[in-house]
């Protein structure tokens, strides 16, 4: 077992936060700090160190209940502004994936698709007080035997409206380019033929899991900031997988730890929660996550001073290699080189441009860090942590 210099407790933390004593810093800020007193004295010094990021986030969706109807209604189909919901969980329930296109899109049919409304749209419409259609199908029953249903609806309608996504804020992910000689498109945005650009995601040093690279901290039942509201981390997300390579330093070099999340939708706000179109490919839902990480010892404040030199990823073909599911690595590079807006690749200097807002995961971290200096955001010990590798 691992002996440090200073020892903190959830509890002792989060009484300095309501006694209005705690000391908050985002990511960006603690690097500095850390550079400047050593990790250790940087642990005396600082309590909680917040992080953020702002991303499209696919795997996601709501779970809503809109209340029985007269007559009663077993809704197995249902369709939010003619998105399609599924019903196949209770009567009045349904589930709205965030991925979801509208009934009667034309998709890639008309190539490349612009996938200008989906069930990332519908989620954002809600949050955003916008009145969504409801209609719904049933098939009859003794107890339920309404056929079909129809109601113009607000958020405020609902019963309730769940926001739950099982696969969100992943712990780095690829750098995409394409090899080919035509444009494709891909969740990753359009790619120029000939690598004449690169995408890439995450927000680097500020995002919520590299700075707790093995989950330490974060848990099921950590309380985060969540689409602008308070949420919580429900349990490890899918595809959840802490063996990816790592650096010396602990860092994943490839995508690696993932969390599912939980919170009330009709506490959020469409500033964090925004639907996307992504060209070619579909719908998705942009998702705004930021993570108090407690400084419980020295350990903890090196992990979260992590810079993004520190962190790197590997760059994948996604014209060939990728969509064959045989995907080798061209190569890897730094975070840092990948925010200076040029990286080369076989003596090759190739643009790049991230998918998710640096600018908007600053934001949130310093939201967070208002809301714990303010003693409005108390943090939730994690009942039990991810899973995780030794260390």
């Amino acid at each position: 077992m691992k002996k440090f210099k200073v020892k903190k407790t959830f509890q002792e933390i989060n009484e300095k936060i309501k006694d209005g004593r705690a000391v908050v810093v985002t990511a960006e800020e603690m690097i500095d700090i850390v550079e400047r007193h050593g990790e250790v004295e940087a642990a005396r010094k600082i309590d909680v160190v917040t992080t953020g990021t702002f991303s499209p986030m696919c795997s996601s969706g709501a779970f809503l209940n809109f209340g029985h109807t007269s007559p009663r209604i077993r809704a197995s189909k249902v369709w939010l502004n003619e998105v399609p919901a599924y019903g196949g969980i209770a009567a009045v329930d349904c589930y709205i994936g965030a991925t979801e296109v509208v009934e009667g899109d034309p998709l890639n049919s008309v190539y490349p698709g612009e996938f200008n409304y989906g069930g990332g749209h519908v989620i954002e419409d809600f949050v955003a007080g916008n009145v969504v259609k409801l209609r719904a199908e049933g098939y009859g029953t003794d107890c339920y035997p309404a056929r079909k249903y129809e109601r113009n609806i607000t958020i405020n309608d609902l019963q309730d409206a769940i926001l739950f996504n099982p696969r969100n804020a992943y712990q780095n992910y690829n750098c995409a380019v394409n090899l080919s000689d035509t444009t494709i498109y891909t969740y990753m945005g359009m790619l120029r033929p000939r690598m004449a650009n690169a995408a890439y995601a995450t927000s680097g040093q500020l995002s919520p899991l590299f700075n707790d690279p093995y989950y330490r901290t974060i848990g099921v039942g950590t309380r985060i900031f969540l689409g602008g509201a308070q949420g919580f981390v429900a349990w490890p997300g899918t595809q959840h997988n802490p063996h990816a390579p790592r650096t010396d330093k602990g860092v994943p070099k490839q995508g690696a730890g993932t969390i599912a999340v939980v919170g009330n939708l009709k506490e959020m706000i469409p500033e964090w929660l925004a639907g996307a179109s992504i060209l070619g490919y579909g719908v998705s839902l942009f998702v705004g996550i930021g993570i108090p990480i407690p400084v419980l010892d020295e350990e903890m404040a090196r992990f979260t001073a992590v810079k993004d030199e520190d962190i790197y990823t590997q760059i994948y073909d996604y014209s060939m290699d990728y969509p064959k599911g045989v995907a080798k690595p061209l190569a890897e590079v730094s975070y840092k080189d990948l925010r200076s807006g040029t990286i080369v690749i076989d003596d090759k200097k190739v643009i790049t441009a991230p998918l998710s807002s640096y600018y908007k995961a600053r934001q949130i971290a310093n939201i967070l860090k208002e809301w714990i200096e303010g003693g409005k955001f108390i943090l939730g010990e994690s009942q039990q942590i991810l899973p995780s590798v030794k260390i």
